[in-house]
């Protein structure tokens, strides 16, 4: 929520945008504009989710940004990695195969917003309507964000997939489960169907150290061994995650406090169930951070999204069984990331010498006779996914 300060000084200024005096209103609409754009682009670094995955690469407007991905990959006998980014807002992202030893040229486009209100209010300093027309200018330039920004994720997500015995020449473990030959797929299926287990989030973290392997099959460097690092997670399973202090846990069963014929079911420790109970939650697994969306669930745009990227593709759980297709009526994904690699990339465009990176300008298509102001803005951006091995997944369903 915004709210304008009500000095004698802010007052007269909105106040003159009302003017019927040209000159006066002119002037202060141009005052205002300058004022704006900061205002804009500061609520909008605040708001936003994708700004816990996305790390900001600035450029100067007009220029051709570009990344080098040698940075990224190591140099290996294969010379092409895959990337995931869009060409134009709204656009569906695609994957490029990219030498290794080239720069990738980033895609950018602009995402606009104009909104206007009745000179009426400016003349009686209605403070509140001016509040809640910059208001209309974050939610319009946010739901754009963050619309580009998860889909790139979720497109990864869905296709990404690491051949180790490129590599390695054989198979790791029981990490069979490949829709292509031997390759691992970065989304697993959970162990049980309808319930978010530990066992999921301890398979989802052996799943991102394989796929990290350096190029020779070993221990990576520590830049790259990290893991998952974030987990975001719908309501619903946070639901589960809370009924962690109260139900007893037990892997080796389809349901969750119901045992196998000769096990028990096993209880979190009890400390660990005391901090679940006071805090209403947890805020981490395994030191892994859980974020909860509202966008992630059944039924929800993310999950819709990448229901629409996964297409046919068949995935499986860590063991390469149960491999179906993913189904949107009645399964839901869970996006885990890497954030130590910096490879989720917003090449961003600095458009004024202030260093701002959201402008406003007047908007100028009222005439008099209509008593209206109004304004127009624009930031220049993009979404790339750099390296897929920083992104995975659990399809509980």
């Amino acid at each position: 929520m915004i709210n304008l300060d009500k000095s004698p000084e802010q007052i007269e200024l909105i106040k003159a945008l009302g003017s019927r005096n040209k000159v006066t209103s002119a002037e202060a609409k141009e005052a205002f504009a300058a004022a704006l754009g900061p205002i804009v682009q500061q609520v909008l670094q605040q708001l936003g989710t994708s700004g816990a995955v996305f790390t900001d690469a600035e450029f100067d407007a007009d220029d051709s940004p570009s990344y080098p991905l040698d940075l990224y990959y190591d140099q290996n006998e294969y010379g092409y990695v895959t990337t995931w980014s869009q060409t134009m807002a709204g656009g569906l992202p695609t994957s490029t195969d990219i030498s290794t030893v080239q720069e990738m040229k980033f895609d950018t486009y602009n995402l606009d917003t104009a909104v206007s209100i009745r000179k009426k209010y400016a003349r009686r300093a209605r403070l509140d309507v001016v509040a809640k027309f910059i208001e209309r200018m974050v939610q319009e330039v946010m739901i754009k964000q963050e619309t580009n920004a998860w889909a790139v994720i979720l497109k990864a997500a869905a296709e990404a997939q690491t051949d180790l015995t490129r590599v390695l020449g054989q198979s790791v473990g029981n990490d069979t489960n490949t829709t292509t030959g031997s390759s691992l797929r970065h989304v697993i299926r959970s162990t049980n169907a309808s319930t978010f287990l530990l066992e999921d989030m301890n398979a989802l973290m052996t799943r991102l150290r394989r796929i990290n392997s350096s190029w020779n099959g070993g221990t990576p460097s520590a830049r790259y061994s990290q893991g998952l690092t974030d987990l975001f997670v719908s309501p619903e399973v946070m639901q589960d995650i809370r009924a962690f202090a109260y139900e007893p846990m037990n892997t080796a069963t389809n349901a969750r406090g119901a045992a196998a014929a000769d096990h028990a079911g096993i209880p979190l420790p009890d400390n660990v169930r005391e901090e679940i109970y006071n805090s209403a939650g947890m805020q981490s697994i395994y030191n892994v951070n859980l974020i909860e969306l509202n966008e992630f669930g059944t039924g929800q745009k993310y999950n819709k999204f990448f229901d629409k990227f996964a297409s046919t593709t068949s995935y499986t759980d860590v063991n390469g069984s149960n491999g179906t297709t993913f189904t949107e009526a009645s399964d839901q994904i869970l996006i885990g990331v890497d954030n130590r690699k910096q490879a989720f990339i917003r090449p961003i465009a600095i458009q004024d010498e202030n260093g701002g990176q959201f402008v406003t300008y007047p908007d100028d298509q009222f005439s008099d006779r209509e008593d209206m102001v109004g304004f127009h803005g624009s930031l220049e951006e993009g979404r790339v996914v750099l390296d897929s091995r920083a992104v995975a997944g659990i399809l509980l369903g």
